[in-house]
């Protein structure tokens, strides 16, 4: 199925209700956060995320620096929701640079270790383009440069111009536009740190903006996110300026993935629509399939009284409380549930039924 025939079948199962609207934007609150910042390195769990977004607490461990990007994270979305709106304000550069600036929130330093001994430092600048080369090392061990300090400002400029250009005359599709958008962004890399949040948070600024549902590149799917990336970097070649002004044409792996991804987000909301009235699970944009009926019936259990002993369970279930624990154990190894501070099980699994 393609993209274009996901959105169509979306389309049909409007208008939702209200709580499913809130079920689906809470849903992608979380899992947009967790996966974006986790694919930079985040070491906030699935159930830390939901419980700082949603809730607005912080529990367990974690680098502070974590738990206040988490946070930026979403008000970048807020942000980027807000600004679509206005279908008649065209992007422009000082958006793309407010949003680097919520996303870092300020100026800081980083250092780093000499192979020869001592310590080199540079400033990453909140809002502002980069003021030093940036480049990256591939899974493949080469060095790949993006542009140039000198080049970053014309280059944005081309790059926005040719956006707004691009969606007046209406060619590409909106998955196209956002696709080949977050591409040659990325051959800019134009800040020093952020380059990647700031490209998918743009690429949702594309489909909000001609009505499409926001996505989540998943972070289990980063190698095959980066190797898409790498094969389209091997067509349009290793020249900064070629690859800001890349043709649609020569990132097909890319845009391939783009599709696959945005056809897969969209088939997973459908399915989330669809079992309202069916009491299904799902975790992190897939359908949990149980092998029995008593991972099902333990979910409802603990989410309808977190407090639940492995004895009670036992009971309310059947089985013996050796199999209890093998169960937990497996449920919270593959992120369907929690334990927090204080004792209570968080069931971080979705249950699509509407009550």
């Amino acid at each position: 199925m393609s993209p274009e025939e996901s959105y169509n079948e979306w389309m049909s199962l409007q208008p939702l209700s209200k709580k499913q609207e809130e079920l689906l934007r809470n849903k992608f609150t979380t899992e947009y956060n967790f996966n974006s910042n986790h694919i930079e390195g985040n070491t906030l769990t699935y159930g830390q995320t939901e419980l700082l977004l949603l809730f607005g607490k912080v529990s367990g461990e974690g680098d502070l620096k974590d738990f206040v990007d988490m946070k930026a994270s979403q008000v970048g979305v807020e942000m980027v929701k807000e600004v679509v709106q206005d279908k008649n304000m065209p992007l422009t550069q000082n958006f793309i640079r407010q949003l680097h600036k919520v996303l870092l929130r300020e100026d800081y330093t980083v250092y780093r270790d000499l192979p020869s001994g001592g310590t080199t430092s540079y400033t990453v600048h909140a809002g502002q383009y980069k003021t030093r080369p940036n480049s990256v090392i591939t899974r493949y061990g080469d060095r790949f440069e993006y542009a140039s300090p000198e080049e970053t400002p014309l280059l944005m400029t081309e790059l926005v111009d040719w956006y707004n250009d691009a969606e007046r005359e209406g060619k590409l599709s909106p998955v196209e536009l956002a696709a080949l958008f977050h591409y040659r962004y990325i051959r800019i890399h134009p800040f020093e740190d952020g380059n990647g949040r700031i490209a998918r948070l743009m690429a949702n600024y594309t489909l909000a903006r001609h009505g499409w549902p926001m996505i989540v590149i998943r972070n289990r799917k980063k190698p095959e996110y980066l190797e898409a990336l790498h094969r389209s970097d091997q067509k349009v070649g290793k020249i900064p300026s070629e690859g800001a002004n890349a043709p649609l044409g020569k990132i097909a792996s890319f845009l391939a993935f783009f599709r696959k991804t945005v056809c897969e987000e969209l088939q997973c909301d459908i399915g989330i629509v669809k079992n309202s009235n069916v009491d299904t699970w799902w975790y992190d944009g897939q359908m949990i399939r149980f092998r029995s009926e008593t991972g099902n019936r333990m979910l409802n259990l603990m989410s309808a009284n977190p407090h639940l002993t492995y004895k009670e369970l036992a009971q309310s279930l059947g089985i013996n409380y050796s199999a209890i624990q093998k169960m937990l154990e497996g449920m919270r190894k593959k992120g369907f549930l929690d334990r927090r501070d204080d004792g209570r099980w968080h069931v971080l699994a979705i249950n699509s039924k509407i009550v």
